[in-house]
């Protein structure tokens, strides 16, 4: 059976369900409770990489490759994936990272913000721009934000500088949020709360300090022996 186009009409419906699923997206937010960026001290702190396999370079205008259990942190954020690229500028900043998972195991990337509210994401491939704080995420996309809702799509585009997110869907799908309400019971409702998932563990080198080394408790004397 030979495959027809599809119609211009069709087209058409479709190009304007995504343009719709996009607008819904930023008039949700327009509606949601304003919410602080993402911490600002992030990107004055050292970043942090582990991994199975690094081919590294510390030179300007260079890309270093992560492999296998893909973990770095900057201050709150956290990164995780299977590969990871670094791209230096050419003042031997990083200026973009962009991580990719493995099936059942996407890129993820969370932070605190200001009010020490967690937001995470997740994604098949995610694009950070760590200049201008813009995370894109690609693939079975969600972003969750602590206290105020989430959002899933084929692709999200997070401004964590101005907490904006777009979205985009693939065929026929639909971007998809969640809004929570506002608060009316007068029951006081706490959202700054230690996220479950810390971004930088305890013994792990932070702003350039490594933690205190452990201080041995002092050996007992012995017991004199018998008969002496």
């Amino acid at each position: 059976m030979q495959a027809m186009a599809p119609s211009r009409r069709a087209r058409v419906r479709n190009a304007n369900r995504e343009a719709l699923g996009i607008a819904c997206v930023a008039a949700l937010l327009a509606l949601a409770p304003l919410a602080a960026s993402a911490k600002k001290s992030d990107r004055q702190q050292l970043m942090n990489t582990w991994s199975v396999k690094t081919d590294a370079y510390n030179a300007p205008n260079t890309v270093t490759t992560l492999t296998g259990s893909v973990r770095i942190t900057q201050g709150t954020m956290l990164l995780t994936g299977d590969i990871a690229k670094i791209y230096l500028d050419g003042d031997q900043q990083v200026s973009r990272v962009v991580v990719t998972g493995t099936p059942g195991h996407p890129a993820h990337i969370q932070e605190l913000d200001e009010n020490n509210n967690l937001v995470t994401g997740d994604a098949a491939t995610l694009d950070y721009d760590n200049v201008n704080n813009i995370a894109v995420l690609i693939g079975n996309a969600v972003v969750v934000q602590q206290c105020r809702g989430e959002f899933h799509g084929d692709k999200l585009t997070y401004n964590q500088n101005t907490n904006y997110i777009t979205g985009d869907t693939a065929s026929n799908g639909l971007v998809h949020g969640v809004i929570l309400p506002k608060n009316t019971t007068g029951a006081p409702v706490v959202c700054a709360k230690p996220p479950t998932a810390m971004p930088v563990p305890d013994n792990e080198p932070v702003a350039g300090k490594l933690p205190p080394k452990a201080v041995a408790a002092p050996a007992k004397p012995a017991a004199p022996a018998k008969g002496n």
